[in-house]
């Protein structure tokens, strides 16, 4: 992915190695792989967040080392700077999914997006926000609005890539089978219909007709598949074969 096809995430005199390391890990789970670190503390390279990134460590590799936040953001066009907190600054406050579709078609427009982002302790000063053009703010338990820097970064990660891919809401996963055809629940419904039948089970004779009707209704409206179908099959045609042989 082109630098100019996704924001950049810049962690801000992040603290532990790890949270560094696992931010990489976060990004990469969903396609970003810009990354820019201003003064870690505990310096650079750092061997805690190549363990913590796993297979994303080539985002570290490739991370920009900056002095300040505004090195760090010297090429960019427009800035959004994540806080759990009141700065007492006009700014345009976001929430992540906003933030990440204007992100997305700042994007489309070529312009050069970064989001910043605090170290553990107590997040961005005044200073590196007042750098910024808008805020993103999660909306978490007020009591404890405090997030990991890699959980921040997961989470704006993740709000960009339902922005800019094919995200299926739902799906259903079929194990080596498809659903049943109507034909194959024709042909189930009246193989229970006929065993029902011998059973005596549509009694009394005038409510016959609606009794089957439910269950002919019953089993259109599930969401039967092929290998459901035998299965059925099967029981049904146990069950016969149990009572014949004398239980």
């Amino acid at each position: 992915m082109s630098a100019a096809a996704q924001p950049c995430f810049v962690l801000v005199a992040p603290q532990m190695g790890e949270n560094i390391g696992g931010a990489a890990r976060a990004m990469w789970n969903f396609g970003l792989d810009r990354m820019r670190i201003v003064a870690p503390r505990d310096g650079w390279p750092n061997p805690k967040a190549v363990a913590m990134a796993s297979g994303a460590g080539r985002l570290l590799d490739q991370a920009g080392i900056y002095p300040t936040t505004s090195a760090a953001i010297a090429d960019s066009t427009y800035v959004f700077a994540t806080t759990a907190r009141s700065r007492d600054l006009t700014k345009p406050v976001l929430a992540p999914e906003r933030a990440m579709e204007r992100a997305a078609a700042l994007v489309a427009e070529g312009r050069n997006v970064a989001v910043l982002f605090g170290p553990e302790r107590a997040g961005l000063e005044n200073e590196d926000i007042a750098l910024a053009d808008a805020i993103i703010s999660v909306p978490v338990n007020p009591e404890f609005p405090s997030l990991n820097l890699a959980q921040c970064a997961l989470l704006l990660s993740y709000e960009w890539h339902r922005q800019t891919a094919d995200v299926i809401p739902e799906r259903m996963e079929l194990g080596k089978t498809e659903f049943a055809s109507k034909l194959e629940i024709e042909k189930l419904a009246n193989h229970y219909e006929e065993r029902l039948g011998d059973a005596g089970f549509f009694f009394p004779e005038d409510k016959a007709p609606s009794m089957k009707l439910v269950l002919r209704n019953m089993w259109s409206r599930m969401p039967l598949t092929s290998a459901d179908v035998q299965i059925l099959h099967g029981v049904l045609r146990q069950m016969v074969r149990w009572k014949e042989h004398g239980n």
